[in-house]
């Protein structure tokens, strides 16, 4: 075992790496701007590319093309640079571009407290673009949990030719901790089911079932192959029949939701006879950690549901834990935004509390203790 001090935004780039990745556009932003420092270091000794755009748009607009001409490409940024990239998730989304967009979460809104963290573009992730159609979000809680996520972002991204999005955020994106990021335990590495060469009749966004996920041709290739900003057919070109654009609407949705199950990554802590459920997400899981054993160690039966994968919502683990309980309780450093997708599901009778803090400092085990009603 070879343990490091390692920060949260260099295991993200060197995952990133590990993942094979071959492409990175970013403008420096608090908390984010070292996985820029860092990828720019390593990237282009391996024949990788790194730009430091003039700023966001630029940014996402680079990675999109570059996804598109075959790279497996990575952007970082934090809120402010979120909102500014929001055109262009439309654009990867409409395009069906592999991509992995990295958010290392800030107190805001707008500038906010730039050094310091939240959880605040929870919901902002989910709608970031027009139109409602799912994302797929990972959110770390440690500097291994942010190896192995951005390797599984990669993968994401590639199989289901979506943008993914990573939340993290600051208190975990510049600190650092002990972590043997060689022995964290990686699923196989997944790349795009890539189109033969100079195939003919190639379809850019061919399915047969709604699900289905496109076969892929780099721009600048031998196969012929379309890109646009529009509602589009199978082949590309741009349409205003009803019927298609329905048909790939629906199929937007239906490669991401089908595989939700695959996409749902949790960590499970569930006591036999807990009457109360604790639901937690990125760093704040480690304090709720604290706070349910301290509940256990005094008495008290709680369960605790750890989600890795915030969007598409995991509602069967949610759904399950949650059965024949009393209580809920969501602690979260935002004003309760993933509170709701708990409400929604939750069974008849069971009470959802949220314990909220949005003033840049980090949720403690004691307040989630006498918040939660965990005493």
């Amino acid at each position: 075992m070879a343990f490091e001090f390692v920060e949260g935004n260099e295991a993200i780039a060197r995952a990133a790496v590990r993942a094979g990745c071959d492409f990175f556009a970013g403008y420096p932003i608090t908390p984010a701007s070292s996985i820029l420092h860092y990828l720019n270091e390593d990237l282009p000794p391996r024949g990788g590319v790194v730009i430091q755009a003039e700023d966001e748009i630029a940014s996402m607009g680079f990675c999109i093309g570059a996804a598109m001409a075959g790279r497996k490409a990575m952007t970082a940024t934090s809120g402010p640079g979120i909102s500014l990239y929001s055109e262009n998730i439309g654009l990867a989304v409409m395009g069906e571009t592999p991509l992995v967009i990295v958010n290392v979460q800030r107190q805001g809104p707008a500038t906010g407290s730039a050094t310091r963290g939240a959880d605040g573009d929870v919901q902002f992730t989910r709608w970031v673009t027009s139109g409602g159609l799912p994302v797929i979000a990972l959110a770390p809680a440690t500097v291994e949990d942010a190896y192995l996520l951005t390797f599984v972002a990669f993968n994401f991204a590639e199989k289901f030719r979506t943008p993914v999005f990573l939340l993290s955020n600051a208190e975990l994106g510049i600190a650092r901790e002990s972590a043997d990021l060689d022995a964290v335990p990686l699923p196989p590495r997944f790349d795009r089911v890539k189109a033969p060469p100079a195939a003919e009749g190639f379809r850019p966004h061919q399915f047969d079932n709604p699900a289905d996920v496109p076969a892929f041709a780099d721009f600048g290739g031998d196969t012929i192959t379309r890109f646009t900003t529009s509602m589009h057919d199978k082949d590309g070109f741009l349409t205003s029949r009803p019927a298609v654009i329905q048909e790939m609407v629906d199929h937007f949705a239906a490669k991401i939701d089908a595989a939700a199950d695959e996409i749902a990554l949790v960590k499970e802590d569930l006591q036999d006879g807990a009457d109360t459920l604790v639901v937690s997400y990125g760093v704040t899981s480690r304090s709720v950690a604290v706070a349910v054993r301290e509940a256990r160690r005094r008495g008290r039966k709680v369960s605790s549901l750890v989600l890795q994968t915030l969007w598409p919502c995991p509602e069967k683990a949610l759904r399950a834990a949650m059965r024949g309980l009393k209580r809920v309780v969501v602690p979260e450093m935002n004003m309760g935004q993933y509170r709701q997708e708990v409400e929604r599901l939750a069974p008849d009778g069971v009470e959802v509390e949220g314990v909220c803090k949005m003033d840049t400092t980090l949720l403690s085990p004691d307040e989630i203790l006498r918040k939660g009603g965990l005493l």
